[in-house]
Order: C-alpha cells, then sequence, then structure tokens
C-alpha cells in the first residue's frame, strides 16, 4: 500500500503510536504533517528530524491551531489519521461516582470534540480535491465497558457513533470514513496506568496470546488511508488480538 504523493495528518504524533503510525506513512511514501500538543515540541521535533515528516504544535481542540495544520499541509490533505487521544493523563481508575463534571468535560472535549473539529478542519480540503480517506482512532473498551475509565469508555464509543454519521454525511463527497478500535497496547501510556499483571493478564485473554505493541495497528491504518480500502467507510475495525468479535 504505496501512498506516494499523500499528504496525510497525524494527531497525537509524540507518543508511541501516532510516532509508529507517522514512521510507517512516511516509509509508504506519504508526506506526513504530525501534530501534537506543545508540550510535545522536543519529541515531535525529534521525530521530524528522523523521518522527514512536518510537526506543527496543535491542540485540536483549537480551530485556529488545525488552521495551522491545514496551512502547513499546503491546503492539501488526503488523508487525517485522528489519533489524539486522552489516556495517560486518566491516572488512577476510578469509580463512575467518583468522577469530576471537570474529568468528563476534559476527556470528552479532547477525544471526541477534538476529533470533530479534525473533520471539519480537513474536509474542505478533501472536498477541493475530489475526495479522502479519515481515520479515528477509537478503542476496545467502548466495546468491552472496562470499569474505572467510564468518561474514556464513553468518549470512544462517541468516536464510533460520529465516524458512522461523518461516514454518512461525507459519502457523496467521496469521502471515506472509517475507525480503528486498539486493544490495550503495550506502550509507555499503558504501563504508566496498569501494572504488570494486569497488561499480562490482557495478553493471556486474546486468541492471540501475546502483549500488543503500536506495530499492530499498522497495518490497519494504512489500508484505511490507501485506495484498497476506497470502498469501505463507515466501520470500525478491531484490532485486539482476539479479544472482541466485532
Amino acid at each position: 500500500m504505496q501512498l506516494e504523493g499523500q499528504t496525510v495528518v497525524v494527531t497525537g504524533a509524540a507518543g508511541d503510536i501516532g510516532a509508529r503510525f507517522v514512521r510507517s506513512l512516511a516509509a509508504a511514501g506519504a508526506d506526513v504533517i504530525a501534530a501534537d500538543v506543545p508540550a510535545e515540541a522536543e519529541a515531535g521535533a525529534a521525530l521530524a528530524r528522523e523521518t522527514g515528516c512536518a510537526f506543527v504544535p496543535a491542540d485540536v481542540t483549537s480551530d485556529d491551531d488545525w488552521a495551522a495544520v491545514v496551512a502547513r499541509a499546503n491546503g492539501r490533505v488526503d488523508a487525517l489519521v485522528n489519533n489524539a487521544a486522552i489516556y495517560r493523563a486518566l491516572g488512577a481508575k476510578r469509580p463512575l461516582t467518583d468522577l469530576a463534571c471537570e474529568d468528563w468535560d476534559t476527556v470528552l472535549r479532547v477525544n471526541v470534540r477534538g476529533t470533530w473539529q479534525g473533520i471539519k478542519a480537513v474536509v474542505p480540503a478533501m472536498r477541493a480535491a475530489g475526495g479522502g480517506r479519515i481515520v479515528n482512532i477509537s478503542s476496545s473498551t467502548a466495546r468491552m465497558g472496562v470499569p474505572g475509565f467510564a468518561h474514556y469508555v464513553a468518549s470512544k464509543a462517541a468516536v464510533e457513533g460520529l465516524t458512522r454519521a461523518a461516514a454518512r454525511e461525507l459519502g457523496p463527497d467521496r469521502i471515506t470514513v472509517n475507525a480503528v478500535a486498539p486493544g490495550l497496547v503495550s506502550d509507555a501510556a499503558t504501563r504508566a496506568l496498569n501494572d504488570d499483571a494486569y497488561i499480562a493478564a490482557a495478553a493471556g485473554g486474546r486468541a492471540l496470546a501475546r502483549e500488543m505493541v503500536p506495530d499492530d495497528l499498522v497495518g490497519a491504518v494504512l489500508f484505511l488511508v490507501s485506495d484498497a480500502a476506497g470502498f469501505m467507510t463507515g466501520q470500525t475495525v478491531v484490532v485486539d488480538g482476539g479479544v472482541v468479535f466485532a
């Protein structure tokens, strides 16, 4: 799945998963615009040096920052990977009755509203080009109802609903909108929130009984941003090693 001449925007690009997307897309020939919050500017600059991507400090909940991302792409966006989300910053798991409104609003603002703002920002460029690909990153927790992260689980379920609504609305513009729902990925963010026993138990519950790594998501994302997925839209692809069968 070669992507020469394609401009792809990846948000949340400085984290382990986002950086893996950037590396894979760049290796496939895409011109990658990598975006993450200004606090990750140093990591973003290092990623740009490594891959040749362009890094843009951007908050996905800012329309002005999204305008800067599209401008850095010279007004051309062939694909968007909406990967940015609050996860590591969730902290310790808490019952939903212990969550404050501020906790809820912060997670939904980034994970759902930020995803919508990204779609809204790139659609004009995609319409002008005659089509495009949008891939939203969800989570298998939306189907499993994992306790302790009710606000996160709700946000990812909303991302899947938004994916379906956007697919219906943007289909006439030849813009496909799909989602990828990872299982528990053994990266730095996961290890900050979960102990080794929890991660091992998650691995043992899979049909493919091993830890999941960021590389496991690359194939699905490359497929969905490529022409190979040109007649696929409104779908959520679960990549979790065989826990959720959807």
